[in-house]
């Protein structure tokens, strides 16, 4: 295989970059379970998910994240 650069890419049309960075982000999806979280990461995984068991209403629906961040 061929490599490429970051410079190379921009010869490519948005179409074939927006078509490369899904391509690169399945290779990504497909090796997650092999990524190892540390001790402390896996802490904080099981506090964040213990204060949503506490209370589930707490946080923000994704939509209104999403608008607040928009309306930036």
């Amino acid at each position: 295989m061929k490599k490429i650069s970051a410079a190379d890419t921009l010869d490519l049309s948005i179409p074939e970059r927006i078509q490369l960075v899904e391509d690169i982000w399945d290779t990504i999806a497909e090796g997650a379970d092999s990524i190892d979280l540390s001790e402390e990461e896996k802490k904080i995984i099981d506090e964040r998910l213990d204060a949503y068991h506490k209370n589930p209403n707490a946080g923000s629906p994704w939509e209104d994240v999403f608008q607040r961040i928009a309306n930036r």
